[in-house]
């Protein structure tokens, strides 16, 4: 997801409630079971704004004694018409807010079972897409219907049942049927696997990817759309390029999307690996909001033009020279798609990494000296008002500093390292190590500590869990040839190594909180505090 003015849309709640446990808590009710599949069916009738259709979910059963009950999401106003199991056997269930408990009974371990859940009724709308998302009934330029879902952080229970916890993805993929008036066409994630008219004005076009995907990857697209295809020469192969475009778009879309496609895609299979979806090909949507990540179906909404709707964060004019929506939302294809938190609390890994994709975008593009101009151009979208993580196992999301903050933290590692080679091996092993997989913040850090051979725990720790910026305190001796320096302003511990250069020479500091004193020399010249700040988001004093 991207950021808006620098931040969520909202702050994560001070309170919680049963239904935040419910919902962000691997319950009893969820931990003994897998899910293998979701087969997706819906309907959607632009001219109530209703909804209706079921969600056949596969799993296997994880372990032998479990309790009898599942829980299933669907948020409210929604309701679940009827709960069929292997086809057979109508399910009892109850309803506690958004989530329902379905009784199954004793099921064997290792065995699979399919779960189709029907539902129906008036979803919830996008009160600002898509920050604050929903269903999409909205009308094209040429007052034409135009529908979509957005409900990153609200949950894609917000419009079909499912395990609305992004701990568990469909191992082996998803798929998305969708009926809609034959006037229109109905694209989403994956490849199309089918297309007919129906005898009732109707038509019905299924979709379907073969990898993991987040629940809230999973989207419908409904308007007049054409679509215009490219094959590109990737890592990895041959990659199935598609854009689906409104009509009168297609132009347009022909001369500017493929450009920055390839140039998004080179940039960023060189500095995080190989795409990958490559199986489920690669799609750029138009959208009636700015954009979103969705996996093989990337939503867009940037008018066409360079920016962020013509906006650059980081005030430099760089983030004028591509289009911020198409290379954000793809960052996210490796962060937050391929590997996805387990925890709405970390949702860093997937918004710090992809705002950090933008800075190795412009690095990779325009140079080095161009992506640190970038990276600590965005600082001014720091807020400091709350820590990054929220809680946890509470659905809560954290502070919208998780982009800009987020990023610095990442460029401050960077520097730290000081080797671009091991750093570049770092980003595309932790796409290697944790392909398609959901991850804890420790497997990230430690796996980062353990390739730069230093750990980095305390570093993490103080940029996203409290609101201090790290100071630098330099003190000269008064001959001015040795220096004494520590952090402060900082938790215990804290211990960021610090690499000062110029073109012709460097050198490397270890400060903690407690004062070290080192011998200046030739060196002098390197201890420039401004030079110091934009190379690491830190202060000196």
């Amino acid at each position: 997801m991207l950021a808006a003015a620098g931040c969520f849309a909202q702050t994560a709640p001070k309170l919680y409630s049963r239904a935040d446990t419910l919902r962000g808590t691997i319950t009893p009710e969820r931990v003994w079971w897998n899910v293998l599949k979701y087969d997706i069916t819906v309907k959607p009738d632009y001219n109530t704004k209703t909804t209706a259709g079921s969600n056949v979910i596969t799993y296997n059963v994880l372990t032998a004694k479990h309790s009898p009950v599942m829980q299933v999401d669907l948020q409210e106003p929604l309701n679940i018409d009827s709960i069929l199991l292997d086809n057979k056997k109508k399910l009892k269930y109850t309803r506690e807010g958004n989530a329902w408990h379905v009784t199954v009974g004793e099921q064997a371990a290792k065995t699979e079972h399919k779960l189709a859940v029907y539902f129906s009724g008036t979803p919830k709308e996008g009160v600002r897409p898509p920050w604050i998302g929903g269903w999409t009934f909205a009308k094209d330029s040429l007052n034409r219907p135009w529908m979509t879902v957005t409900c990153q952080g609200l949950g894609a229970s917000v419009w079909y049942p499912c395990k609305d916890h992004q701990s568990d993805e469909p191992d082996n993929g998803a798929s998305l049927t969708m009926i809609v008036p034959d006037t229109l066409v109905a694209v989403a994630n994956g490849r199309l696997q089918s297309h007919k008219k129906n005898n009732d004005g109707t038509a019905t076009y299924k979709w379907a990817v073969t990898n993991p995907i987040n629940n809230y990857d999973i989207i419908p697209y409904i308007g007049k759309y054409v679509n215009f295809s490219e094959v590109y020469n990737g890592e990895k192969g041959k990659l199935d390029l598609n854009y689906w475009v409104l009509d009168y778009n297609l132009p347009k879309a022909k001369t500017y999307m493929p450009f920055e496609v390839k140039h998004m895609l080179k940039a960023f299979e060189h500095w995080f690996g190989p795409y990958p979806f490559y199986e489920d090909g690669y799609k750029l949507i138009d959208a009636p909001h700015t954009g979103m990540e969705h996996q093989s179906a990337v939503a867009y909404g940037n008018w066409y033009k360079p920016g962020y709707r013509l906006r650059d964060a980081s005030g430099t004019g760089l983030g004028l020279k591509w289009d911020f929506i198409i290379v954000h939302e793809s960052g996210h294809e490796w962060f937050g798609n391929n590997i996805t938190s387990n925890d709405l609390a970390d949702m860093w890994i997937h918004e710090s990494f992809t705002n950090y994709s933008e800075t190795l975008y412009v690095d990779y593009r325009f140079g080095v000296d161009a992506g640190n101009d970038y990276n600590y151009g965005i600082r001014k979208g720091i807020q400091n008002k709350e820590p990054i993580i929220p809680p946890y196992n509470v659905n809560a999301q954290g502070s919208g500093d998780m982009y800009p903050k987020g990023g610095n933290m990442l460029q401050t590692i960077r520097h730290s390292i000081n080797d671009d080679v091991l750093f570049r091996n770092v980003m595309r092993g932790l796409n290697k190590q944790f392909y398609h997989q959901t991850v804890t913040a420790a497997q990230i850090q430690n796996y980062i500590s353990a390739q730069a051979k230093f750990d980095y725990k305390r570093v993490f720790e103080q940029y996203l869990t409290t609101t201090q910026i790290p100071n630098l305190e330099l003190q000269y001796s008064t001959d001015r040839k040795t220096i004494k320096y520590r952090y402060t302003n900082c938790i215990p511990g804290f211990n960021l190594p610090l690499v000062l250069k110029d073109k012709t020479k460097e050198i490397k500091l270890n400060p903690t909180t407690e004062w070290k004193t080192i011998k200046v020399g030739a060196n002098k010249e390197l201890f420039n505090s401004e030079a110091i700040i934009k190379m690491y988001y830190i202060t000196v004093s």
